[in-house]
């Protein structure tokens, strides 16, 4: 089975990448990092320094409820 895959939150820092998948994660949602960052360096230029937050297309009602609180 193909699953789809969405962003529900783009983020800049990594902590904060790690609460929401952590937060996700405790209410029962799947979630994948994806990140643009580059090597070691903690560079933010445009779309270099970020991180995606995906969940599966079926969670991402629950997903954004979660997020908000």
């Amino acid at each position: 089975m193909n699953e789809e895959w969405v962003v529900v939150s783009v983020t800049y820092d990594p902590l904060e990448a790690e609460m929401i998948k952590s937060l996700l994660e405790s209410g029962g949602v799947p979630v994948v990092l994806r990140s643009s960052r580059v090597g070691i360096y903690p560079l933010n230029i445009k779309k270099m320094g970020e991180t995606e937050i995906l969940v599966r297309e079926e969670d991402k009602e629950i997903a954004e409820k979660i997020a908000k609180g």
